[in-house]
């Protein structure tokens, strides 16, 4: 993770990220969730953060994957 990055975000590393991690968009606060996919972008369910296109973004807001947050607690 660079330094340029606060505690808990993302930053592109997804060595440390479990399949089933869930992430939130630091703008927006919308939430992927790796079961649901997302279906804005027809990312199927079971789709991990880790495995999407280096091209997709919250389909809320549009911020890149590399400003998502790490969620410690289910939502």
């Amino acid at each position: 993770m660079s330094e340029g990055f606060f505690a808990g975000a993302y930053g592109g590393d997804a060595s440390r990220l479990p399949a089933e991690a869930k992430l939130e968009c630091k703008i927006c606060w919308h939430v992927y969730d790796p079961a649901n996919g997302d279906a804005v972008w027809q990312v199927p369910p079971g789709t991990a953060f880790a495995n999407l296109p280096e091209h997709w973004s919250c389909s809320r807001w549009g911020a890149p994957k590399q400003g998502f947050l790490l969620l410690d607690e289910p939502v």
